[in-house]
């Protein structure tokens, strides 16, 4: 199960997510579920169709248990099956 606290060790795909900082301004604000997810990078699906969006760049907003989650980007750039299980 998902929780606040183990967010980090967990998949990430169909997860609803914001950008909330980012060194590109441009993606501030962006938000939507995420469809896929590389070493480096989310595919969100937004109201403007799939973006692809570099992980290091950026803090995500996560929704887990009716708490706001701040992951910041470069904690969690690793292959999604390199993360999975591991301690944050």
């Amino acid at each position: 199960m998902i929780t606040a606290d183990n967010i980090t060790s967990h998949e990430f795909i169909g997860l609803k997510t914001e950008i909330t900082q980012s060194t590109n301004p441009q993606v501030i604000g962006l938000n939507g579920r995420i469809m896929d997810e590389t070493k480096s990078m989310f595919k969100i699906n937004t109201v403007k169709g799939i973006k692809s969006i570099a992980k290091s760049t950026s803090d995500w907003k996560f929704s887990i248990e009716n708490k706001d989650v701040i992951v910041n980007g470069s904690k969690i750039t690793k292959r999604p099956y390199d993360r999975i299980g591991a301690k944050a």
